[in-house]
Formats: structure tokens, C-alpha cells, sequence
């Protein structure tokens, strides 16, 4: 039997990130609830609000939205309950929330940042989600360098860590993992140190000419990827960087559910 991201949050849920530090599989989990609709219901990275908890997020009058319009409804619900009935994530808060949509400019872009524990922060960018918009500029990477999305990553990280002082973690899956590398490699020097660690969760890479323009090379042994056994959008513009596989119960391009990897 394959045990899936939920089976683990059932498995060692009863444990704090004290006693069993963040490892990839926790990334992949907060990769995945960032794609979430949190609109309205956490607060705006220019607001200068408290964290929002699972439970507020539960009892919000728009609760159901935050699955509406996201893939894999009936798994995003699981892995919610999953997360509030945990110790491990049970009190995790969120704050600094963006969801931008420009289709004149195909621009989709979405982040949030995770607070797990005291001194405990997680910057998560969002991969595609069902708009057109997303899909667009998903193929303007074969081109453009930077897209908007990657742009608004560098602002982002730039912002996020500003409000946080300790040392945090990055991570994104899909589009989301792009831009966990782009940003840390375009942010500012002081904002690059404290990166503990990239998790790029089945992303696209980069063409050469913008790994060698900018700086990969300040953030490679930081830098974590992890594939399925048959990733396709994950090899895209693979050359240089290393990588893990991870086996997966789905066949073909449905591998890139992140529910369908074995944990």
C-alpha cells in the first residue's frame, strides 16, 4: 500500500516541527495548500493584519471558497482536516497573502507565507491554477525572461522577509517551483542568506542563458527538486540542475498531482 501526503500528516501528525523538523514531505503538503483560494479570508501581504489560524479559516462564512475553482476538491478538503486535527499543523498560521490575475499582461501569480512554530516560516508560491490566464504564461517561459509571475516572485520574497526575522524555508510546486528558485536567486543579497532551503516540487528549470545571467550558483546546495518517476513539466529546460525521483501510483502527466506521490 502507497501511503500519500494525508497518510503521513495521520502518521506522524502527533509530532511537533521541534521534535521532527520540516523535511520535503512537509513541503510538498504546504506547496499543495497553498493552492487554496484564501481571497478575503487572509490577509494581503501590504495589510498590516494578524495571521489568520486553520480554525478561523474553518469557521470563515466562506469557508467552501477556499476549494472552489482548485484541482483535486475532494483531496484539498482531506488534507485540511488532515492539517487542523494534527498537532504538527494544527496552530500553523498564514499572513502576506497575493493572488494576481492580469490577462491583458497573462500574468497569474499567488503566494502565501506559512507560520508553523515560533521562528517557523514557510514562503510558498502557488503553481498554475485553472485560468487560462496561468496557462499562458506558463508558455511564455520558453521565451520571456522574466515573466510577470517570476517578477512579482523577487518583490514578494523581498517584502515576505521583511516582515519575518528569522531565518525561513521556501517552496512551490509546478509553476510554484519555478519560482522558488527564481526568486531566491534574484532577491537581495542579505534576504539570500537567510534562505534555508529551496524546495522546488516538480517545476519547470530554466534555459542556461538565465541560470548563467543570474546567481543559481549562491543557492544550489540549498536547493532541493523532487520529480515523479515520469515528470514532464518538471523536466522542462532540465539540464543542470540535480534532482530526486520519487515514485508515484498515477501514470503519465497525472504524476504531477502532488496526492498521487509516494510517501
Amino acid at each position: 500500500m502507497s501511503l500519500t501526503i494525508i497518510d503521513y500528516i495521520k502518521t506522524y501528525g502527533t509530532r511537533s516541527f521541534s521534535e521532527e523538523p520540516l523535511n520535503e514531505v512537509d513541503s510538498l503538503i504546504l506547496c499543495q495548500f497553498s493552492y487554496l483560494k484564501f481571497d478575503g479570508m487572509v490577509p494581503d501581504i501590504k495589510e498590516n493584519k494578524p495571521s489568520v489560524t486553520l480554525q478561523k479559516l474553518l469557521q470563515h462564512e466562506d469557508y467552501e471558497k477556499l476549494f472552489k475553482n482548485t484541482w483535486f476538491v475532494r483531496n484539498n478538503k482531506r488534507l485540511f482536516q488532515a492539517m487542523l486535527n494534527s498537532r504538527r499543523y494544527g496552530n500553523m498560521k498564514m499572513n502576506a497573502y497575493v493572488n494576481i490575475i492580469e490577462s491583458e499582461y497573462e500574468t497569474q501569480f499567488s503566494a502565501i507565507t506559512f507560520f508553523l512554530e515560533d521562528g517557523i516560516a514557510y514562503v510558498a508560491y502557488r503553481g498554475t491554477d485553472e485560468s487560462i490566464v496561468g496557462w499562458k504564461e506558463d508558455l511564455n517561459m520558453a521565451f520571456m525572461d522574466p515573466i510577470p509571475g517570476q517578477a512579482y516572485s523577487v518583490k514578494y520574497l523581498n517584502m515576505v522577509a521583511g516582515k519575518i526575522s528569522k531565518p525561513f524555508w521556501v517552496g512551490g510546486h509546478s509553476k510554484g517551483g519555478n519560482l522558488a528558485v527564481y526568486a531566491p536567486m534574484n532577491c537581495s543579497k542579505k534576504v539570500q542568506e537567510r534562505i534555508i532551503k529551496v524546495y522546488n516540487m516538480d517545476g519547470p528549470s530554466f534555459r542556461p542563458e538565465v541560470l548563467e545571467r543570474y546567481d543559481y550558483e549562491a543557492i544550489r546546495e540549498r536547493t532541493v527538486k523532487i520529480i515523479p518517476h515520469s515528470s514532464l513539466v518538471g523536466m522542462l529546460f532540465e539540464n543542470t540542475m540535480d534532482y530526486r525521483v520519487v515514485k508515484s501510483k498515477a501514470l503519465g502527466l497525472l504524476q504531477h498531482d502532488p496526492f498521487s506521490w509516494h510517501v
